[in-house]
């Protein structure tokens, strides 16, 4: 971390002291974790503080922890580890419990000192994860809730118009959830009889979509090896 951001970290944690913490950060940024309970506490005061001033809300993101560092990949000539995500230096997966499966990133810009922050915060209950709205203190927040509602079934209270933007009226489910499935739940097809649109299940085939490794290639035979040494055309 380049010394800006790190006078940076050490001044949030000056102002907001024990209600947030730091966490750490791949992508060169200050990233700090906050309490439900302390979430709009603690981002008025990240807007209005003269030493933060994060006027801006530039991006807001729901995350999905489900299976969080599992092995996607099982093959004879690929790593076991080597496409995991959250696989901490020890080989060890990390898991997170149900009440660590949902969570919301807040990207922060504060025009004034120019710098960037990120801000994660987590839903609690996996059954109904809930987070109050920020949107009173960043009205840019209206729409980004709605997408994180949408595709990530994350509600956020006192929300002035909590209801789907992307998907249709009709979508049955959050498609962004990592037990989504990935045919889905319905398809919607004209119907001329009716002459409406129809909702009806699913009738693509499910499949099994896992890389395959190519253990053995016609290319590589000694025969075409041998051709293209001699033969370069």
């Amino acid at each position: 971390m380049s010394s800006r951001i790190e006078t940076l970290a050490s001044r949030v944690q000056s102002v907001l002291s024990e209600r947030v913490q730091r966490v750490p950060s791949t992508c060169d940024e200050a990233t700090f974790e906050v309490k439900a309970q302390d979430l709009l506490d603690v981002c008025t005061q990240l807007r209005d503080h003269a030493e933060l001033k994060f006027e801006q809300l530039i991006d807001l993101a729901g995350m999905d922890y489900l299976d969080y560092g599992r092995n996607e990949w099982r093959t004879f000539a690929a790593t076991e580890s080597g496409f995991s995500r959250g696989v901490n230096p020890n080989g060890e997966i990390v898991k997170p419990d149900e009440e660590a499966r949902f969570a919301v990133v807040y990207h922060l810009l504060s025009i004034t000192h120019n710098v960037r922050l990120r801000l994660r915060c987590f839903c609690g209950n996996a059954d109904a994860p809930v987070l109050p709205s920020v949107v009173n203190i960043w009205a840019s927040a209206n729409w980004y809730e709605r997408e994180a509602f949408d595709l990530y079934g994350i509600l956020f209270a006192s929300h002035p118009d909590l209801r789907r933007i992307l998907t249709d009226y009709g979508f049955i489910g959050h498609p962004f959830r990592k037990d989504f499935p990935l045919i889905g739940n319905v398809e919607v097809r004209y119907d001329p009889a009716k002459g409406r649109v129809v909702y009806q299940p699913v009738s693509i085939e499910p499949r099994t979509l896992v890389p395959r490794v190519i253990r053995e290639d016609n290319r590589y035979e000694p025969p075409l090896k041998e051709r293209r040494v001699a033969d370069p055309t």
